[in-house]
């Protein structure tokens, strides 16, 4: 027998993972007989269609020997065969919500949305309507025309958090969705966040580095494994945009999108999210102790459902044309809003 590994790169059903995939492996073994390629991953993927693998083949996603083949490949005794697919939609019953939506962009591949605070992404467990999916299924549902290859239900490749703000990216066909995930798999999209993070960070620019896992504390929080036994590998490059004093304005570069990346690389250097209710960023973490003061930081939690991050560009090749798409979106207003009152509280410190 061959030996499968399966390295999946999705994540628990907590709402909060970036990214959508799953990675497979195979290894054939010496007595392997000489088969097509998508009967080989048939055999070995029982809740997967045949459509699915062809289209993964079609969009360069299966790879022999590090090596993209095309859906005819004979494989070959001891051949190392790998696949990304989109990681399938959960079988719950999804309702078609008609909710009001902030499109950026949309052409018969995809959709570019600007997501809202305090919206889950996608059905699950506590959140079985009024997410982001049954309102784009609503909206998908309700097109005057369809693409020919729609496949009922809005395809993710990767998510936000709930109260993280910005762009997404959901593919309406099959080949936008497969081609996507490949491009999300391989890193070459483009992802830069604000972040509003508590304290003056010492450095204008930084690379943070450390394997991101679950806390076996709780499990509903991540943590950082700096020597790299557990977790999966992650990479936020930040830079200074604006200094308070007591809170810091930075753009984060993903290079992997891992759960609650951002909030929780900050965090491991010494910078929590302001207001992140999960990473301690919640409490007034620099500062004086001063009534005025806590009043102004309280206020200021107040305008926010959760942690001051927003996914302000994305960036990715289309999946038809193969041209570049960059994409920018401007700050929530109650986002700007804090930062005119950090800047108006600076200014009137100054001035004493």
């Amino acid at each position: 027998m061959d030996e499968p590994s399966k390295s999946t790169e999705k994540h628990d059903s907590d709402q909060d993972s970036e990214e959508l995939f799953e990675h497979y492996k195979f290894t054939a073994d010496k007595g392997q007989e000489v088969l097509r390629i998508d009967k080989f991953l048939l055999d070995r993927m029982p809740n997967t269609s045949r459509n699915k693998i062809q289209v993964a083949a079609k969009n360069g996603n299966i790879l022999v020997n590090d090596q993209t083949v095309k859906q005819n490949y004979k494989v070959k005794p001891e051949d190392i065969i790998s696949i990304v697919l989109p990681y399938p939609v959960r079988e719950l019953e999804l309702i078609a919500q008609d909710m009001p939506l902030d499109i950026h962009y949309e052409d018969d591949d995809l959709v570019v949305v600007n997501k809202k605070a305090n919206m889950v992404v996608h059905p699950g467990y506590g959140n079985y309507s009024g997410t982001l999916v049954n309102a784009l299924l609503y909206h998908f549902e309700h097109l005057p025309e369809l693409p020919n290859d729609y496949f009922g239900r809005p395809g993710l490749v990767h998510r936000l958090d709930k109260h993280t703000t910005g762009l997404m990216v959901v593919a309406k066909t099959e080949h936008a969705l497969t081609n996507l995930a490949k491009q999300f798999y391989n890193r070459t999209t483009e992802r830069k966040y604000y972040a509003l993070v508590w304290g003056d960070v010492k450095e204008d620019t930084g690379r943070i580095e450390g394997h991101l896992g679950r806390s076996p504390k709780n499990r509903k929080i991540m943590t950082v494994f700096p020597d790299g036994e557990y977790g999966k590998h992650a990479v936020t490059n930040y830079r200074v945009l604006e200094r308070f004093g007591y809170v810091t304005l930075v753009e984060c570069k993903l290079e992997t999108g891992r759960t609650h990346q951002i909030r929780v690389h900050m965090k491991h250097i010494g910078h929590p999210l302001f207001n992140d209710l999960e990473y301690g960023g919640d409490r007034i973490l620099k500062g004086t102790t001063f009534t005025k003061y806590r009043q102004f930081v309280e206020n200021n939690f107040a305008l926010l459902d959760g942690q001051a991050l927003h996914a302000k560009t994305l960036g990715f090749e289309h999946p038809k044309n193969t041209e570049f798409m960059r994409f920018d979106s401007p700050l929530p207003e109650n986002f700007q809003r804090i930062l005119e009152r950090w800047r108006t509280y600076l200014s009137g410190r100054q001035d004493h």
